[in-house]
């Protein structure tokens, strides 16, 4: 595997005419953000366009986007954005990036589209789409782009073929190869067989399971699981998932009304989702067993479900606000609840921490890592053997997922045969181009993080990021003088006020006199004139000297005032 992480790698060179560059902006790396930029011959052709949610080391954030400088200046020159699928980390950042040019063509399945459509209009943008389906074959400027259908833990997912005459691309999007799946869609190796037998020059794959041996658990072994847990519940029942999981809905709804249950979503996005979902026929709702979450406190515990969202233990999600009491549900001893989601890496503190304050009200808590209430939507090792020995394609690059799922995909690439050197580890901003079926790390364009934060975006920067994070573990300390702005005479204070750093402000009474003694003495060096700033460095000396002896390093903000 050709693998640059060690190091930085210069600018890329400009575009050589006849090379296909592939530039991904999100996904490699993290779970999340995925976004993916061809370029030829002066056009562009988006694939995805995601959020990753944040981690508790980014407070205060709200989503993550993808960095795009690279295209800001070039909105003119893209094609179409490309939609594998209608997940989060696949759509989420399509908002802000068609704030900037709301034309954009976007292109993906009926239900992808349905989703971004609805996330669109709560940006009041009017979006235009293109609705595609497996087997279809469109032209997006200079991209002839194939869709195959793959399985996935969402209904209507696709992978595309990108044709240019410098070469192929075939982008999985996430996919698995669940051969009984719910819906009877299945990934379509026909298709990937027939691609490759034509030749792939690029072969683009989900990384998210390469670690795990074997194969993918099919959706259908869920729902004996599920059933069991219904028939021995004896009252409420929480299920929290993926607001866009359409098959652990409907599975959901199956054991509900098998029950006598009757099932309430609760949560914007879950609502507005299945709403969707219902209405577009991906959902199939029993007659009656639906009901308004308005309405349960007329029904008797043993009969209510209620469908959440907060499995990656948000903070204002539904199952977060239950398990912390702010929420119009509330659970108890005899309830169960069930999360039905694996953890995406990074949320195993925020998960863990809402499962302890749900099983602390007395509610039984079901997960993955002690039942089978929930099955992966990415293949697993097996699967992507598979996959490599379908296509055989030239060069390999793994792509969705952190640095371990991409060197372990690349791994599997190799075993079946792939060349090391055609095994392309990239990172988010890596730049690769594709000339006469060789793809080639070239260089590397600046790639960061662009942080939402309420109503602004890219306005945090990760030394806004460090100061939260200082304040929220070691507390602060602001200091407050006044001088004399002709003698330098201490005037009053200095008073001493923390927050989180001790449990009495009077362990700052011991160092009064020292900063009073330092003050002093630097305007006794000031014989020109009244400098506040270094009056307020040292005082901020002094006390971080003190309060090193705590171990603590909180913020220290020093202030003098000349009268």
């Amino acid at each position: 595997m050709t693998s640059p992480y060690a190091h930085r790698l210069n600018q890329p060179p400009k575009l050589r005419q006849g090379t296909l560059r592939v530039t991904p902006l999100g996904g490699l790396g993290d779970v999340g953000r995925n976004m993916t930029v061809l370029e030829f011959e002066g056009r562009l052709l988006i694939v995805d366009c995601g959020v990753l949610f944040p981690e508790d080391a980014q407070p205060g954030v709200d989503l993550i986007l993808p960095d795009f400088d690279l295209i800001r200046d070039r909105l003119e020159d893209i094609a179409a954005i490309v939609l594998t699928h209608g997940h989060e980390d696949h759509i989420g950042a399509v908002p802000y990036l068609l704030r900037m040019k709301p034309d954009i063509p976007l292109v993906g399945s009926q239900l992808t589209l349905a989703f971004i459509e609805a996330k669109l209009k709560e940006h009041r943008i009017k979006p235009y789409t293109y609705a595609v389906k497996e087997g279809q074959q469109e032209s997006f400027g200079l991209f002839d782009c194939e869709f195959v259908a793959v399985n996935h833990s969402i209904p209507d997912a696709l992978a595309v073929h990108v044709s240019t005459p410098a070469g192929t691309v075939l982008h999985t999007g996430d996919f698995k190869m669940d051969q009984l799946p719910l819906d009877g869609r299945i990934t379509d190796l026909r298709a990937f067989a027939r691609l490759g037998e034509a030749g792939v020059d690029l072969f683009m794959t989900d990384s998210t399971n390469a670690e795990v041996p074997g194969f993918t658990v099919g959706e259908q072994e869920i729902g004996p699981t599920l059933d069991a847990i219904f028939a021995r519940a004896t009252q409420k029942i929480v299920i929290a998932s993926f607001s866009s999981h359409v098959h652990r809905v409907q599975q959901v709804l199956d054991s509900a009304a098998a029950h006598g249950r009757k099932v309430a979503f609760v949560g914007r996005s879950m609502v507005r989702n299945m709403g969707i979902a219902s209405e577009m026929g991906y959902l199939d709702i029993p007659d009656g067993t639906v009901i308004d979450v308005k309405k349960i406190d007329t029904l008797p515990d043993e009969q209510v479900v209620l469908m959440c969202t907060g499995s990656q233990g948000e903070p204002m999600a539904a199952l977060s606000r239950i398990a912390n009491r702010d929420h119009r549900v509330s659970v108890g001893p005899g309830d169960v609840v069930i999360l039905a989601s694996s953890l995406i890496p990074g949320n195993e503190n925020a998960v863990f921490r809402v499962v302890n304050g749900l099983m602390a009200l007395g509610a039984e808590v079901v997960h993955k890592g002690n039942a089978k209430v929930h099955t992966s939507g990415h293949a697993s090792a097996g699967e992507l053997l598979y996959c490599y020995n379908i296509v055989q394609p030239k060069n390999v690059m793994p792509i969705h997922g952190e640095v371990r799922h991409l060197i372990a995909n690349g791994k599997v690439a190799e075993s079946t045969g792939v060349p090391a050197e055609r095994v392309i580890l990239a990172k988010d901003g890596h730049v690769v181009d594709l000339r006469d079926g060789v793809a080639t790390v070239v260089g590397e364009i600046p790639n960061g993080y662009v942080y939402v934060d309420g109503s602004s975006v890219g306005e945090i920067s990760e030394a806004d990021l460090k100061d939260r994070r200082i304040l929220g573990d070691e507390g602060f300390i602001s200091l407050f003088a006044v001088v004399n702005s002709e003698t330098g005479a201490l005037i009053a204070g200095p008073e001493i006020h923390a927050r989180g750093v001790a449990e009495d402000d009077l362990v700052f009474e011991k160092i009064r006199p020292e900063i009073v003694k330092a003050l002093e003495q630097a305007v006794a060096d000031q014989t020109d004139r009244r400098d506040t700033h270094q009056l307020q460095q040292v005082m901020r000396r002094v006390v971080g000297r003190y309060v090193s002896r705590l171990r603590r390093r909180p913020m220290i903000i020093p202030i003098v005032i000349e009268v």
